[in-house]
């Protein structure tokens, strides 16, 4: 019994490797682009640790998440205060995502919204069903 255990584990690790997934389930580095492009226009998000819709929208990036300009709202070690450089924003909510023209789109945004806001392409082989 353990050493099935063990070998289904090991699988389920191999195959996470091979495919280069994340945590998320987005393949590793598959929105790079998408998200360079959206800090080279301009856009930012504005979030909290805390936050769940700001989670969801980190996880449907995957590790691209890591390219995009990302401000952290919550104050450390008080998750409830926000920071100064949110609120000098006029930061309401979480995610708030702030475009390079000033404009404001506020909660979760699908890609398609993200795209149209920045002028930045989706990947050639993104489809709806990715985000």
């Amino acid at each position: 019994m353990k050493k099935s255990l063990f070998v289904a584990v090991l699988v389920i690790a191999v195959a996470f490797v091979i495919t280069g997934c994340t945590k998320s389930g987005v393949p590793s580095g598959t929105y790079d682009a998408f998200a360079q492009c959206l800090t080279d226009s301009g856009a930012r998000m504005y979030g909290a640790s805390w936050c769940p819709h700001c989670k969801d929208q980190k996880d449907a990036f995957g590790d691209s998440f890591s390219k995009v300009t990302y401000i952290e709202c919550a104050t450390p070690g008080n998750p409830n205060v926000m920071t100064q450089e949110c609120k000098d924003a006029g930061i309401e909510g979480y995610p708030t995502w702030e475009f390079g023209d000033g404009s404001r789109l506020s909660g979760f945004q699908e890609f398609q919204a993200l795209a149209d806001k920045s002028s930045c392409p989706l990947p050639s082989d993104f489809t709806a069903t990715n985000n």
